[in-house]
Parts: C-alpha cells; structure tokens; sequence
C-alpha cells in the first residue's frame, strides 16, 4: 500500500474503497530501532476506524466485520491497529495500512460453508487395506503362547 496513492481513499477491493476522511491516525513514541531517535520523534503510528460510523460500508458489511473482528473491536465497535517497527512514520503509515486492508479484505470475504461428502470407494479400500496392514505388523510382534 503505497501513501501516494491515496487521493481518493484508500482500495479494499475492486468495489470499496474507504476514505481517509474516516479513517483516523494517532501518532506517538514508539519503541523498536533507532537508539535516542525513539525517546524524540513520534512514530508509532495507530489507525483507528469506526464500523458504525462509516458511511462507505453498507449495513450487512457493517455485520459481517463486527462478526469476523468481534475479538478485533473494542466497545465502541473501533478498529485499532497499530505500527512502530520501522524507524520513519511514512513507513508505519504504510505498515498500518496494509495490514488493515488484508484485515477488511479477510473479514468481507464470505464463508462458504462446508459441503459434506461421502467417501469414495477407492478411499475405502485404502482404508480397509491400510487397516489390515497395520493389523498385520501388530500381529507379527507377537510372539506364540507362553504359558505358565
């Protein structure tokens, strides 16, 4: 995600794409590399979205995202993430920002449930035989009767 490409927001999917008007960032002293650079210049970088107050997402994706990121949220239903790896905050900006486009892009995706199947025959054999061998190699450790 590259920050010079944000004019018009910033692209989820071929579809939506969200403002930088409801999109909020907080910068502050972050840790990580840089020796005394750290303790004077702000860049960790926190961006905050609010679900509920966007005007971009329709009602269902409001849903969807509250359900997939419910452990995400806070109570307000905000989305915080937040970077201070790199040593610059244009980097940490880019960071965050892409982070929180695979987190929308993984949370819009819809679940298609699981359709069961039967087993084929063929797998049915190879678990039939694949049972017999292993029963075959218990057998053989044995050894005859001992009696008393």
């Amino acid at each position: 995600m590259r920050l010079s490409n944000l004019h018009d927001g910033v692209r989820v999917t071929d579809r939506l794409s969200i403002p930088l008007a409801e999109l909020r960032f907080e910068f502050s002293r972050g840790g990580g590399p840089g020796g005394q650079h750290v303790n004077k210049v702000s860049t960790r970088v926190d961006l905050l979205f609010s679900i509920q107050k966007s005007t971009t997402l329709s009602a269902s994706q409001k849903e969807r995202l509250r359900t997939a990121l419910q452990g995400r949220l806070d109570r307000a239903g905000t989305l915080r993430l937040s970077a201070s790896a790199a040593r610059s905050q244009w980097q940490n900006r880019e960071e965050v920002l892409s982070r929180f486009v695979r987190i929308l892009r993984a949370a819009l995706k819809p679940h298609v449930p699981r359709v069961p199947t039967k087993p084929t025959s063929a797998s049915k054999a190879r678990r039939r035989k694949a049972k017999s061998l292993q029963s075959r190699k218990k057998k053989d450790r044995t050894v005859g009767d001992i009696q008393d």
